[in-house]
């Protein structure tokens, strides 16, 4: 068991959804946070003072952003254990609709984002053989229709990570990514529509849907046990069944569920 108490974190995209339950979850272990988000007042809002938490401006898809947040975290507490990838953006429209610079941030937000925080972090969970944690998605192990850029982002993320665990398999460094399945958090509510406004509205019922608190708790109890992947829901694992073993019939399944969205884009063709 990698006990979390006492252990340095640091947690992308905090203040909203998933990420702010995993730095509340981090904080309640009695791990060190530092946290960091484009929305720098909306994080002073979310958290109250706390000599365990550090927050820090940062937007993952900026380089130099990226350099600044690690090294303060490193400044502060002088380690790093475990780096957790959460920031991540979303979008719904047809490929044939969506403005390249739509695709160009996702990419820029969901993969670079990840890559350029790891890159830096990385010397130091060498010395701690601490964990990388990606939070990717059902979208990184199959397509989905309306959604081609996250889908994009989030299998780049994963063969990332899955290069970069195989590189360190004899370094003591856990490098694992969690997929969630549908989870009620704001991801969808600021997803990007065709031309890269705001979709402003959610098509799913979030009362149906995994809270961010249960979200967080199941990648923390992944993390501890230094899992390699987490997939979190049954209608998620037969999806990635599936599509392993019949893609024929998983790109129909996919696209009869993906339709019947409120609003579906699909409905266009």
């Amino acid at each position: 068991m990698y006990l979390l108490k006492d252990k340095v974190i640091v947690v992308t995209g905090g203040s909203s959804g998933i990420g702010k339950a995993l730095v509340d979850a981090c904080l309640a272990c009695g791990a060190k946070v530092a946290v960091c988000a484009r929305n720098y007042p909306k994080l002073q809002q979310l958290f109250s003072d706390n000599a365990h938490l550090l927050c820090i401006k940062a937007d993952v898809s900026i380089e130099t952003d990226c350099t600044h947040f690690i090294n303060t975290v490193i400044d502060h507490w002088g380690k790093i254990d475990v780096l957790i990838n959460n920031a991540g953006i979303s979008m719904r429209a047809l490929f044939n609709d969506t403005s390249l610079m739509v695709l160009k941030e996702l990419m820029d937000v969901n993969f670079y984002g990840a890559v350029y925080c790891t890159k830096f972090a990385l010397p130091h969970i060498l010395k701690t053989k601490g964990v990388i944690v990606g939070v990717s998605s059902i979208a990184g192990f199959r397509g989905l229709p309306g959604r081609t850029g996250y889908s994009a982002s989030k299998f780049a993320l994963q063969g990332f990570l899955e290069s970069l665990r195989t590189e360190l398999l004899e370094t003591g460094v856990n490098v694992m990514w969690v997929s969630p399945g549908f989870t009620a958090s704001n991801i969808r509510n600021v997803a990007r529509a065709a031309n890269g406004t705001l979709q402003g509205e959610t098509p799913l019922d979030e009362k149906k849907l995994m809270s961010a608190e249960q979200c967080a708790s199941i990648i923390m109890k992944a993390i501890e046990k230094r899992k390699r992947t987490v997939v979190m829901t049954s209608q998620g694992k037969l999806i990635v069944l599936i599509n392993k073993l019949f893609p024929g019939i998983a790109d129909r399944l996919v696209f009869n569920h993906f339709v019947k969205e409120a609003d579906s884009p699909l409905k266009k063709n």
